[in-house]
């Protein structure tokens, strides 16, 4: 599908100042990481020398994927509705731009400060381990394939919540209800991460493998899905009502 990089580049500018804007959303964006950071941090620093060697057994860092799947979603969700709220959606769906360009440009403008948020925390939290954790801690805790894990499915989880939060945000008229369903529509994925953090589901590279593809289809799909549910039309009636 060919689109019009230069629309796609306007939306995005426009997104992003309105996010700036936004103290609501801004917030959201800081809280999330610190309910998801914070805590963690604690317990790691508790740690002895002597307890690391459980943690060789164990998947914490994975407990951070819980970051790129909410944070989005949070945001993804106020980018239909907050339009319908604001009273500018009519005045941008009669513009020429396709409903892809659109749906592509809103859905890029959430993605790239969501990522820089989740590498942003992720590297930090890192940093305070290796500095402030106890010897032997760091190195039982920070291992290549969680590592590889954090940077390979960030991207994959934080653009599944937000084709998901998108659909959401074009079925309803009210910006904090979409939230609320974004938000429980990414706790599966929130879940499964823990669950692997806390060694109840065992990580594996097929099944690594697996969820990754699953992911990318995911991701696929999601733009076709959303862009046959955004109907102008309803939109600018639900706009009027």
């Amino acid at each position: 599908m060919s689109v019009n990089r230069r629309l796609v580049r306007a939306i995005v500018s426009k997104e992003l100042r309105e996010f700036r804007r936004n103290r609501t959303l801004a917030a959201g964006m800081a809280i999330i990481p610190l309910v998801f950071s914070v805590q963690p941090l604690i317990s790691v620093f508790a740690l002895t020398s002597s307890a690391s060697g459980p943690l060789r057994h164990e998947h914490v860092l994975l407990y951070m994927l819980g970051i790129p799947a909410l944070v989005p979603s949070l945001v993804a969700s106020y980018s239909i509705v907050g339009e319908r709220e604001q009273g500018t959606l009519e005045p941008l769906l009669t513009t020429p731009i396709r409903r892809e360009e659109l749906l592509l440009g809103k859905a890029l403008a959430t993605f790239l400060p969501a990522i820089a948020v989740a590498y942003g925390v992720f590297a930090l939290f890192l940093v305070c381990v290796g500095v402030f954790a106890k010897p032997g801690v760091a190195s039982a805790l920070i291992r290549p394939s969680d590592l590889l894990a954090q940077v390979v499915f960030t991207p994959l989880l934080a653009g599944c919540s937000i084709w998901i939060a998108i659909v959401i945000s074009t079925r309803f008229n009210d910006v904090r209800v979409a939230q609320q369903l974004s938000t429980v529509a990414s706790l599966p994925a929130v879940a499964l991460a823990v669950l692997v953090a806390l060694n109840v589901i065992q990580p594996s590279l097929r099944t690594a493998i697996l969820a990754a593809v699953i992911l990318l289809v995911l991701n696929r799909i999601g733009w076709r899905v959303a862009s046959l549910m955004f109907d102008r039309e309803r939109l600018i009636t639900g706009t009027k009502s």
